[in-house]
């Protein structure tokens, strides 16, 4: 008996010290559908069966990366600017997963200015932004490319611009078709877009999941469970979208139940979170590297100094999923 309850004790030692690993991760943005996969893999039970206590931390005016570069976190959920700008300036990150395979964001317009057809049409005309050096550069090559004139003007309303383009106080702005998108149909509002990647820009993937270098050299085991059972999450919020929002909609304070509905089906039907055969979350090097080099060449990557950073030539060692393998 006394062999039998050793042999117990033996056996129930492995899963009591996973249940000790406890980890956070810091969110880019208020909880929205771009997060689901970490709320499935949560709810779902993914986490705890991988010995994971997950903390999901809400989001705060410090930025994710910010708090993972600091150490506030051990994960941290990213904007592909986020990340590529604090990478860039030499904070000790690295991506692990992408969560969107395309490109969701779009230059959005009201369809019915007949002024606005083609982008050289925005040149002389007023944009509603958001204060980053990112928007300029990839407005001033859309019109570049479309052989307009880059002059326009910038009024910085965050986002109030989606309500100031609905009345016209603007001529144009920039939208996540997955989310600002979708509310805008659900509100009636006849826009039309201009997709970035047809005007110059690369496509892109965003929503990276990073680490720390130093975490994913001392944490491996932890990085490899917590990143499967993450990429499990958005497998089946892929695969089951409805019931994905459903969960969303438990998980958080959504005022519009209808939204999250919405941008799930946009999310599964425009093929953002499957590519093909890709596996889910899984970063594409060539397009890490066609954007990182045009953030680069356009001076929207700075240094501590503020001033634009030379290409380093390769940005390899930006990501790393051995995870995948493990």
């Amino acid at each position: 008996m006394i062999r039998t309850l050793l042999t117990l004790a033996a056996l129930a030692a492995p899963a009591a010290a996973l249940a000790q690993d406890a980890v956070t991760i810091a969110l880019d943005w208020t909880l929205n559908t771009n997060h689901v996969g970490l709320i499935a893999a949560r709810d779902r039970g993914l986490y705890e069966d991988a010995g994971l206590e997950v903390d999901i931390l809400p989001y705060s005016d410090t930025s994710s990366t910010a708090l993972l570069a600091a150490g506030a976190a051990d994960f941290a959920y990213m904007t592909s600017l986020g990340f590529m700008s604090a990478r860039a300036g030499g904070a000790d990150l690295v991506a692990l997963w992408v969560t969107m395979q395309h490109e969701t964001g779009r230059l959005v317009y009201n369809a019915d200015n007949a002024a606005i057809t083609r982008p050289a049409d925005l040149s002389g005309k007023t944009y509603a932004g958001f204060g980053s050096d990112w928007e300029h550069a990839l407005i001033s090559t859309m019109i570049e490319t479309d052989g307009g004139d880059p002059v326009y003007d910038t009024v910085t309303l965050g986002t109030g611009a989606y309500e100031a383009l609905a009345t016209g106080a603007v001529d144009f702005t920039l939208e996540v078709a997955t989310w600002e998108g979708v509310n805008s149909e659900l509100l009636g509002r006849n826009q039309s877009s201009f997709a970035y990647a047809d005007f110059g820009i690369p496509d892109q993937q965003n929503g990276y999941i990073g680490t720390r270098s130093a975490y994913l050299s001392d944490h491996a085991d932890i990085v490899a469970r917590f990143m499967q059972a993450t990429q499990q999450g958005y497998e089946w919020a892929a695969a089951n979208p409805d019931a994905a929002a459903a969960l969303m909609i438990a998980a958080g304070d959504f005022p519009n139940a209808a939204l999250v509905e919405g941008s799930m089906q946009a999310i599964t039907e425009g093929g953002f979170l499957t590519d093909g055969d890709t596996p889910v979350g899984a970063i594409d090097p060539t397009r890490v590297e066609g954007m990182a080099k045009f953030l680069f060449d356009s001076g929207v990557l700075k240094g501590t100094d503020g001033q634009p950073l030379d290409w380093p030539g390769s940005v390899a060692d930006w990501y790393d999923q051995s995870w995948m393998s493990r």
